[in-house]
């Protein structure tokens, strides 16, 4: 299957990068190539690194960044510091992560991510490691309402769980559609009725912890900027709330230089701010990409520039 992309936000985060036709740039999400192409068009004498843990957008990337002065490396963006020092790369002048799944894992049924259609109940991002079926079918009652609570804000995980457990006893989950069914099964009516989609909550948070997508999110921050020299722009695309809330944190974090706490009537600690933030606020997708790109409709993007 071709692997497809629109590029969210594309002009945005072009222009929240600012790029430097001479810098060293890192796309840490590479998917089809979509942003990395066009950022890798705007080099000169720099340089593009794009990395992707999925295989498939691997292969993708570099048939779309041939020519280009691109390298693609196939590895989670957690690992950044070694896919560039391993390029002989110790510093870069902008990076950006467009998180989450990629339109080409939804739409390929086979990869097991959608509720839609039935296929494998596999989610790997990386083609490789435990599936999700691997988690639903061996993890606890209380493992998996937590999983489904934090990273699905799923405000039935108990039931839910519960209803996984009592039916993995007569028969493991094999498919997305037997997940999707006893997700559905285990929901209030009133919950059916008004939500079309009730698995959605809960693909999202089995995904998230199949892929360790939040720890990879933590690990990848703090590993990217640090590798970004001064004025350098950190771009960042999130899809739902626990996302953006880590990002939107790690932004501030960076950007404050006092952290007293507030009952000290004068700064003590000295502390300066290794960053200033570009967007206060979320930057958005305006009417006419929504209409072209559904996908688009939960983006969030934030940009941060290191001091």
């Amino acid at each position: 299957m071709e692997f497809s992309h629109v590029p969210v936000l594309l002009e945005e985060c072009l222009e929240g990068l600012a790029i430097d036709p001479a810098g060293i740039y890192l796309d840490g999400t590479a998917g089809g190539g979509g942003h990395s192409s066009q950022i890798a068009k705007r080099l000169t004498t720099g340089r593009l690194v794009s990395l992707d843990q999925d295989p498939d957008a691997v292969a993708a990337a570099s048939a779309r960044l041939e020519g280009l002065p691109a390298t693609v490396v196939q590895t989670n963006f957690r690992n950044a510091r070694l896919a560039l020092e391993g390029l002989g790369i110790h510093q870069i002048n902008g990076a950006l992560l467009d998180l989450g799944v990629s339109s080409h894992q939804l739409d390929d049924a086979e990869r097991g991510f959608s509720y839609r259609a039935d296929a494998p109940l596999d989610m790997r991002m990386s083609q490789s490691g435990p599936t999700a079926a691997d988690l639903v079918n061996t993890a606890s009652r209380e493992e998996l309402a937590r999983i489904l609570r934090e990273y699905g804000e799923e405000p039935n995980a108990w039931t839910i769980a519960g209803r996984i457990e009592r039916q993995r006893q007569q028969q493991p989950f094999e498919t997305t559609l037997q997940l999707a069914d006893a997700i559905a099964a285990a929901v209030p009516p009133a919950v059916r009725r008004k939500d079309k989609n009730p698995a959605r909550r809960s693909f999202q948070a089995l995904r998230i912890a199949v892929n360790g997508e939040l720890d990879a999110l933590n690990e990848g921050l703090d590993e990217i900027f640090d590798m970004l020299a001064p004025g350098g722009r950190f771009a960042i695309i999130t899809f739902h709330s626990l996302e953006d809330r880590v990002v939107k944190n790690r932004f501030r974090q960076w950007a404050t230089a006092c952290t007293c706490p507030p009952e000290y009537p004068v700064c003590v600690c000295g502390g300066k701010a290794k960053a200033k933030l570009i967007t206060r606020k979320p930057i958005q997708a305006q009417e006419s990409e929504l209409e072209e790109n559904r996908r688009s409709r939960s983006a969030k993007l934030r940009v941060v520039e290191k001091l």
